[in-house]
């Protein structure tokens, strides 16, 4: 599968960054393998997943090879993904204390997942249009220079959005996403620190709200400080996650030697806490290192972008790959909350692994069309 989407990637985009396929290939087969450990009944769909995916990279790189037209449907898309982020809201399905799936026949699928690249095309296309007027001040309020008030209307609405997200559907991870995913934009749009400063405090402010409103944002909170306090009951998953990272040592058990299918979905929201218990912290941070690379490629990508849009097209993927995966593995070891979303590329999840392979072919497609592209 790999082989031939690299055929691929060479016909179609032979100036494409040579290093993100290799990484994806590792990542997804080191996960298939750790899932054939932890699930044997799951790698099957897992294996069919990954060439849906690939299925799709291709399509994507068919599609998207001159990116430049996404930005003329730009409020298509911004409708699209409000309409799939919203929709568990109304018609979704409740897991693990979050209710983000969508069941259709037999499958069940997270439509944020599509909607967080459906928002990049609309920030990319909305900011290289308005970045200018975005970066004028022509107002000041509390000693901060700030652009006409209906240009800061995109940042309450994506502030009203993540806290939404945050209370309707009790997702922390996904209301930080896409709010970090915009504020980023907007900074390398319009280089102006300030609305950096001004958005994390709407978010704190309106998360620290929704904690005191809440009750199970409290438990959420409570139990990342303080595990210990319900040990068998709400606390038992983390715990048992920082068991399993403890006893892998340096090198680790061994594959197959350790007992992380002790920990509840180990699968999808800790399959990082299995890996770091057979293969150590070697094994573990190795992951994060080659996670790292792909972060810093995709900013590579975006820093030698021949075009605006393609330039933050480049940024949103890489902010979105980058917080995604800081917050699954933050929650896994106990640095932030623990969230319900996925480690890309390597836990089990068909909508996860279809959107990490389109989201890796317009990486190719906008490597393709950079400065210096091939070196």
């Amino acid at each position: 599968m790999f082989l031939a989407l690299n055929i691929a990637n060479r016909l179609l985009v032979k100036e494409a960054d040579p290093y993100l396929l290799p990484f994806a290939a590792l990542l997804s087969g080191l996960g298939l393998l750790m899932i054939w450990r932890l699930k044997p009944n799951l790698a099957t769909a897992q294996s069919m997943w990954i060439l849906a995916g690939t299925i799709a990279a291709l399509i994507t790189l068919v599609a998207v090879r001159r990116y430049q037209w996404l930005k003329e449907y730009k409020y298509t898309w911004a409708i699209l993904g409000i309409l799939l982020l919203f929709s568990p809201i109304f018609i979704g399905v409740e897991r693990g204390g979050s209710k983000l799936w969508l069941v259709l026949g037999p499958f069940t699928f997270q439509p944020a997942e599509m909607a967080k690249l459906l928002f990049v095309f609309f920030l990319a296309a909305y900011l290289e249009e308005k970045r200018e007027l975005l970066s004028i001040s022509t107002r000041r309020a509390f000693k901060i220079w700030l652009p006409e008030l209906k240009h800061l209307g995109p940042l309450i609405v994506m502030w009203l959005m993540s806290l939404v997200i945050l209370v309707l559907e009790r997702d922390m991870g996904t209301s930080l996403l896409f709010f970090g995913l915009f504020l980023a934009m907007l900074y390398v749009a319009t280089g102006r620190p300030m609305y950096v400063t001004l958005g994390s405090f709407l978010f704190v402010a309106g998360a620290t709200a929704c904690y005191f409103a809440f009750s199970h944002i409290q438990t959420r909170v409570d139990i990342w400080l303080d595990p210990w306090m319900d040990p068998s009951g709400k606390g038992y998953q983390i715990i048992q996650s920082i068991f399993a990272i403890a006893s892998g040592g340096l090198a680790g058990t061994g594959l197959g030697l350790g007992h992380p299918t002790l920990i509840p979905a180990v699968q999808t929201d800790f399959i990082f806490s299995a890996i770091a218990e057979e293969l150590g912290l070697l094994g573990g941070t190795a992951i994060i290192l080659i996670y790292l690379l792909f972060i810093s490629r995709g900013l590579h990508i975006a820093l030698s972008a021949t075009d605006n849009f393609g330039r933050l097209v480049a940024t949103g993927l890489a902010c979105v790959f980058a917080l995604q995966s800081f917050t699954i593995l933050g929650g896994t070891t106990k640095l932030i909350p623990l969230t319900g979303v996925t480690l890309p590329f390597i836990s089990y999840g068909g909508s996860s692994i279809l959107m990490n392979f389109i989201l890796l072919a317009l990486f190719l497609a906008v490597s393709a069309k950079r400065d210096g592209a091939g070196e």
